[in-house]
């Protein structure tokens, strides 16, 4: 019997965030185009990494191109959906 390894687990919204901030740092590209778009610098980065706005905001970065959020959840394991609720609960103040 063939599984989907990519199922919906309930991991915090706040995890996936943290997950797809460590996936969009350690990307040579997406690392500094997130960084010249947000107006953020590495350093500032680092100390508000556990701010819930702000992995919305690395999320809703990732879905302004659909491959980028595809690659992203093939990464972690996740559906693309998984990032996306999360990101909505991280903005809401819901995670």
């Amino acid at each position: 019997m063939l599984h989907d390894k990519k199922v919906n687990t309930v991991a915090a919204p706040g995890i996936l965030g943290l997950q797809a901030l460590g996936y969009v740092a350690a990307d040579p590209d997406l690392g500094p185009r997130f960084l010249a778009l947000s107006g953020l610098d590495a350093t500032t980065l680092r100390a508000r990494a556990a701010d819930p706005s702000l992995l919305a905001a690395v999320i809703d970065f990732l879905q302004a191109r659909e491959s980028d959020l595809i690659a992203c959840a093939d990464a972690l394991d996740v559906k693309p959906d998984s990032l996306v609720r999360a990101a909505i609960a991280l903005s809401e103040g819901s995670a």
